[in-house]
């Protein structure tokens, strides 16, 4: 199973853009609502709250704003092995951020995470209450659930792959 998670608040801004890619993704791609291999969540401040949507999983794809002085509109693409350069003076609007909530989870027994977490960030320029997208943020959107679909079939070739030399 894969597990796409979209995160973030929709009333803080730019904020949201891990909540509307997903969404974006899931209409622009209907066939996976009816794909028993996947499964689609959304997420307003979860905080350790994110470990039971990831249960059960065995990739997962986290879709979230960030804020790493990159310009506003990009996106990146994290292993959770990156998430560690996050863990200090990480200023989540979700209270307890994605990167301390995996690394906790690790801690406490790594078998119950995904094997493979993936996170699609969209680098953020405002999350003031009440605010929509800013420009860049919102031209980002579209690129971003392209993305999310291109991880999808990806990780699914890659356990057609695996499964295959297992047999």
């Amino acid at each position: 199973m894969i597990v796409v998670v979209g995160l973030g608040q929709s009333l803080r801004g730019d904020d949201e853009a891990g909540l509307a890619a997903v969404r974006l993704w899931a209409d622009s791609f209907p066939s996976i609502r009816r794909d028993p291999s996947l499964r689609v969540e959304l997420a307003e401040s979860p905080g350790v709250g994110l470990l039971n949507l990831l249960d059960g999983a065995e990739a997962a794809i986290l879709v979230d704003a960030l804020q790493s002085g990159a310009e506003p509109g990009s996106i990146h693409i994290l292993l959770e092995t990156d998430l560690g350069a996050f863990l200090a003076g990480s200023n989540s609007a979700h209270g307890w951020g994605v990167a301390e909530t995996l690394a906790l989870g690790r801690r406490i027994d790594s078998d119950l995470l995904p094997r493979q977490i993936i996170l699609i960030g969209i680098e953020i320029a405002q999350v003031e209450l009440g605010a929509g997208f800013s420009n860049a943020v919102a031209e980002a959107i579209p690129r971003a659930a392209n993305l999310i679909q291109e991880t999808v079939e990806g990780l699914k070739e890659e356990r057609s792959i695996r499964r295959n030399n297992d047999d």
